[in-house]
């Protein structure tokens, strides 16, 4: 049973306080976590401005010292900054990478291309900021900042010219001639966090402890009136309706104890006419329910009846196509024994005949899936059980099976099936019962001397489109019209003659290619023909097909 299941038989005073406790322990985390995320952006952003004014204050100084190489004044400009216990190593470098003076351990200097890092170059790109983390999740941030001089260039007419030299700017610029780099450790910073976090669950905890026992309290004096209601109520539903809620008080719960006493004194002056009418209720309950079980019975009966005679309708329409070739196999069979004595078969025409008696025995089974299938299609909720299926083998196989009606109709047969089409997951027993009916609907619609073609064609995987098998099923037929295409795949709806189908064909197919994860598309114009498409995916979902296009 989930939480909210069993959140339903705790008490009123357990509901209440676990949801005020859950808003009040929510409300703080919320708050410390901002608090807490607020505080480390501030520390993080003071450590770097620090960083930066002290970086800018070491390249000002250092400038003579770069100059003149001088190591001894350098590092003595170092020793400065490096008493601060957020600095690890500080260094100046001249302009042509060579270190000048070093305080610190730079631990990333051998590694730091490889390191991952960000950079960031604010103002105007003199600051240069990266980022590191070392193998425990610490961060490291060091920042530089070039040393620069500033060159003077006179022009030979103003050279001497104190005053002029002084007022104006005569070409002066600034040259790099260095590097001071700073790293900073946030060690500190994170210690500094750890605390607050700790400080903010500490008080988390105590404020709920607080709640909790100040609420416990609270409830306890709302919760022990309505414990007298509920005993009154008990008391109420077992006939004794003496007993009265005594609470003397003027809020919500006294309000409704009155309401209840009232309803007490209702109660007892409803019982007296409940008895009065109870001798005949009891005959009158027994005539409505004779009435109620017999209406529930013509109900259930008719449903039966309803019921079987779609199942038989079904399969007398589906049984058909199978039995339909097992006559023909049957019926050929035994004109070619009418036409020869036994002692002139020749051992072909056994062979023939043990081909037919196969057929026909593969077919009596496939009577027997039909049934099968028709059943499943009135229990919706039934599996189906899928395994490894070559698609044109399962074509191959129906046409075999259909292929001596068309030529008894005179109507030829186009296969063109695609010989890439990988093994997929389906029932090849539906897959055929499909197959037989959309090729025996072609064969029923097609006048003499048309063409049926049979296509299959395999769409690999792209992008999110997952792959799909495609069959297409064309006729040279009468068409469907317009109105009829929207209603094809309706249970019982049929074009065909009176006793020649009951409309159970397409949506039976339907269903089945739905189980596969697929969809039966239709394409149809009166007086040319018409084109179903079936798409059957390679992963059992639905595939989106916007139109049909079928080369011929």
């Amino acid at each position: 049973m989930t939480f909210l299941g069993k959140f339903k038989y705790f008490g009123l005073r357990e509901k209440f306080v676990l949801v005020v406790s859950m808003v009040i322990i929510s409300s703080m985390l919320i708050i410390s976590g901002y608090l807490i995320k607020r505080q480390n952006e501030i520390y993080h952003q003071e450590l770097v401005s620090r960083g930066q004014a002290l970086v800018t204050s070491l390249a000002y100084n250092a400038e003579f010292g770069v100059i003149l190489e001088s190591q001894s004044d350098l590092e003595e400009l170092l020793k400065g900054v490096s008493r601060a216990d957020d600095i690890t190593y500080a260094l100046i470098c001249a302009s042509d990478g060579r270190v000048l003076a070093e305080i610190g351990v730079d631990k990333f200097a051998a590694v730091r291309d490889n390191l991952a890092h960000t950079e960031d170059e604010p103002d105007g790109g003199k600051y240069r900021q990266r980022q590191y983390f070392d193998h425990e999740g610490t961060e490291y941030i060091e920042i530089r900042y070039p040393v620069q001089t500033r060159k003077q260039q006179l022009s030979r007419e103003n050279l001497g010219s104190v005053f002029d030299y002084q007022a104006r700017d005569y070409g002066s610029d600034t040259e790099i001639i260095g590097e001071v780099c700073l790293g900073l450790t946030m060690a500190n910073l994170r210690e500094e966090i750890n605390r607050s976090q700790s400080a903010a669950i500490l008080l988390t905890l105590m404020v709920v402890f607080s709640a909790i026992i100040i609420m416990t309290a609270f409830v306890r004096v709302i919760v022990h009136p309505i414990k007298t209601l509920v005993e009154v109520t008990d008391q109420i539903s077992k006939g004794d309706l003496s007993k009265t809620v005594d609470i003397n008080r003027r809020d919500e719960i006294g309000l409704l104890a009155e309401s209840f006493n009232r309803m007490i004194e209702s109660l007892k002056k409803s019982q007296q006419e409940i008895e009065e009418y109870n001798r005949n209720l009891e005959q009158k309950i027994i005539e409505r329910t004779h009435e109620l079980e017999d209406a529930q019975t013509q109900l259930i009966q008719s449903e039966k009846l309803a019921g079987i005679g779609q199942l038989a309708a079904g399969v007398a329409h589906e049984l058909n196509n199978p039995l339909g070739g097992i006559l023909g196999y049957a019926q050929f069979t035994l004109e070619k024994m009418e036409k020869k004595e036994i002692a002139t078969l020749t051992p072909k025409d056994y062979e023939s005949f043990k081909r037919y008696l196969r057929d026909i025995e593969t077919q009596t089974r496939r009577c027997k899936t039909i049934v099968q299938n028709l059943l499943k299609f009135s229990r919706s909720s039934s599996k189906v059980e899928f395994h490894d299926t070559d698609i044109n083998q399962v074509m191959e196989e129906t046409m075999t099976f259909i292929e001596h009606q068309l030529v008894m109709n005179q109507i030829s047969l186009k296969k063109d099936l695609d010989k890439h089409i990988p093994i997929i997951q389906g029932n090849p027993g539906q897959l055929q019962q499909v197959f037989t009916n959309m090729i025996i609907n072609a064969l029923h619609a097609s006048p003499a001397g048309t063409t049926i073609t049979i296509m299959t064609r395999y769409l690999p995987p792209l992008g999110e489109f997952p792959g799909a098998i495609e069959i297409y099923i064309a006729d040279q037929g009468m068409g469907i019209s317009e109105d009829n295409l929207k209603k094809i795949f309706e249970p019982f709806f049929t074009t065909k003659e009176v006793g020649k189908g009951t409309g159970l064909g397409l949506s039976v197919s339907y269903g089945i290619i739905k189980d596969h994860g697929g969809e039966i598309k239709v394409k149809s114009k009166v007086g040319e023909g018409t084109t179903f498409a079936i798409i059957i995916p390679l992963e059992k979902k639905a595939v989106a097909v916007d139109k049909i296009e079928i080369d011929k």
